[in-house]
């Protein structure tokens, strides 16, 4: 049995705290913007569970990468499940499944002391799930549906 030393002890607490709030960013951010299908504590029990997994892959398992591996399947499985189609072509929830699969990263980020990686990766996230907010992101997103509302308007 190995004896941890309460020094390392609180160096992966403060990494399973880290993962939790960077988790928390992006869940506030979705459910800010009335998206409930996955908010904070969602986004946070992923880095989480992302970190655990990570931490003790780290220190149990014999091939780290196998755990890491195993993890990105299971949130890719979970993913699957909020992905749903809708009436005729549209499909609801890939957004929201991709940046779980991105939380994900970021807590395995977090358990593997790769706090910069992890915090820009929440950045950046949390910048493109803004992006649809923004007044001029329309107009270069869907320029020709912008084009017809305007001339259906008239």
């Amino acid at each position: 049995m190995t004896v941890w030393s309460t020094q390392f002890e609180v160096v992966m607490i403060s990494r399973i705290i880290l993962a939790c709030l960077l988790g928390a960013v992006l869940g506030w951010e979705r459910e800010r913007h009335g998206i409930y299908s996955a908010g904070i504590r969602t986004y946070s029990a992923i880095a989480i569970g992302a970190c655990v997994f990570g931490i003790i892959s780290l220190f149990i398992a014999h091939d780290p990468t196998h755990v890491a591996a195993n993890v990105i399947t299971g949130i890719g499985f979970l993913g699957g499940g909020i992905i749903f189609r809708q009436e005729g072509n549209y499909v609801a929830g890939v957004t929201t499944a991709a940046t779980l699969w991105a939380g994900a990263a970021i807590g395995l980020s977090c358990a593997y002391g790769m706090y910069l990686i992890a915090s820009c990766t929440t950045i950046l996230i949390y910048l493109l799930l803004y992006l649809p907010r923004l007044p001029w992101w329309h107009k270069i997103s869907h320029p020709r549906q912008h084009h017809h509302r305007v001339a259906t308007s008239e």
